[in-house]
């Protein structure tokens, strides 16, 4: 399965994470933004009807790129998940939670400490060893 999720940053120095619904898998924990790719769809076009939808937000599609990724570890390629993530600085609108428990801004560490999705979890490791220009790192290992 395809997902796209956003990395919003507010040039701060903090990123926007979503809070799952309760009664989804994962409920409650806290995610990057985003969604599935429905079959019809091209991931940039999926990332922005994801973020309208789930923030209310409006971004050019024409101007996304991914930056990293994360997979699953799965037994059979139907249960593999991946996840292309999506720096995105620039937007139209106010984000608000539309769907879901909430959303935050978090500084780098404080993403870090909340509590995420596995995948979620190897996609903050890797975007702000990016962003530090320390490469790309495994969760759990210094880079």
């Amino acid at each position: 399965m395809l997902v796209v999720a956003a990395a919003l940053t507010d040039g701060f120095g903090r990123w926007l994470m979503h809070r799952r619904p309760f009664a989804k898998q994962h409920g409650g924990l806290w995610e990057f933004p985003g969604g599935k790719v429905e079959v019809s769809e091209k991931p940039t076009e999926s990332l922005v009807r994801e973020l309208q939808e789930e923030l209310g937000i409006i971004v050019n599609g024409s101007e996304l790129a991914p930056l990293i990724f994360a997979q699953s570890e799965a037994e059979t390629s139907q249960n593999s998940i991946v996840i292309l993530l999506y720096r995105i600085e620039a937007w139209q609108g106010e984000p608000q939670a539309l769907e879901g428990e909430g959303i935050g801004w978090f500084t780098p560490d404080e993403v870090m400490e909340l509590d995420k999705p596995p995948l979620d979890v190897e996609l903050a490791a890797r975007l702000f060893a990016k962003e530090a220009g320390l490469g790309i790192a495994k969760p759990g290992k210094a880079p």
